[in-house]
């Protein structure tokens, strides 16, 4: 039988092993996204939503379960397909702001990404960061997060920043 400290290096062994299958997977697959939506509940109309997120095929199902299991947070949906596809889409979505803060965003902090997402990760932190001290509340730090947003995964231009409550 292996003693303790054996075993203990074995399981050290396995977690960095895991942490380089999940950087490695969430550079391929990952996505950290930010929108914003209008509601007419919030101050401005506007609501700003981060999310983390991996899509998947459904035969890839177990891989977003692992994933769940690793950062102990955040949930797998499923998307039913309805077009000439066979199998439904299943997305891991981290959308807790507490969870980003506390668990995705040190995380991918501590293991940096290696391909572009590295650059969409680093604001997409800057924006849970400022929403953390609510700067999203105030307009200013609403239009600074819109302008941050058109500079992830190749946005578009911001209907926020086009709307009416911005350029008057």
């Amino acid at each position: 039988m292996p003693s303790k400290k054996a075993a203990s290096a074995d399981n050290q062994q396995e977690r960095l092993k895991l942490v380089g299958w999940v950087i490695g997977y969430i550079d391929g697959e990952g996505c950290f996204s930010v929108s914003l939506f209008r509601n007419k509940t919030t101050k401005f109309g506007w609501q700003v939503f981060p999310e983390f997120v991996v899509t998947q095929g459904e035969k890839s199902k177990n891989s977003l379960e692992i994933l769940m299991k690793f950062f102990k947070c955040g949930k797998v949906f499923v998307n039913k397909r309805y077009d000439n596809h066979k199998e439904n889409i299943y997305r891991y979505c981290v959308r807790s702001k507490k969870d980003l803060t506390e668990t995705i965003i040190p995380f991918f902090k501590e293991n940096q990404l290696k391909t572009a997402k590295k650059k969409d990760f680093e604001i997409f932190a800057k924006i849970v960061s400022m929403m953390n001290e609510n700067k999203h509340s105030e307009l200013d730090g609403l239009k600074k997060i819109a302008k941050m947003i058109e500079k992830m995964n190749q946005k578009k231009s911001s209907k926020f920043l086009e709307s009416s409550e911005t350029t008057s």
